[in-house]
């Protein structure tokens, strides 16, 4: 926020010698319309015209992120209180067993990648197991 004042200060400082340095008169015309003018006031006029249509061109773009970002946020919301619930049941599910008596199953170990096997850093608990 500072950093944005400061900026602004220093653009404005510059608009402003540039406005004391080009203040020849000059004369405008569009199409009937004409008026007469300071050099750096129609550049400062036609620069801040030229900021506003960009800013209008560009606002449905950034409108359309903004609304695909709150609904992907609202989806990584839902999939991370599923992926909670599921574990929380994948935890009573592993006492419900161990209450019965019957041991709890290992996790199935990962495959060994392909660039653990030709970089020849396999170990023996690295050693795929058989898949049944």
């Amino acid at each position: 926020m500072q950093l944005a004042f400061i900026l602004g200060i220093v653009f404005a400082a510059l608009a402003v010698s540039f406005a004391l340095q080009n203040n020849a008169p000059v004369a405008v015309s569009l199409i009937f319309w004409q008026f007469e003018s300071s050099l750096a006031l129609v550049l400062l006029l036609a620069i801040g015209i030229g900021a506003l249509i960009a800013g209008l061109v560009s606002s449905p773009a950034m409108i359309r992120c903004q609304w695909q970002a709150k609904r992907l946020q609202r989806l990584v919301g839902g999939l991370e209180a599923e992926k909670a619930a599921l574990e929380r049941r994948m935890v009573a599910l592993e006492q419900d067993i161990a209450a019965q008596g019957r041991p709890v199953p290992e996790p199935e170990r990962p495959v060994v990648g392909l660039t653990r096997l030709l970089g020849g850093k396999l170990s023996d608990d690295d050693a795929p197991t058989p898949r049944g």
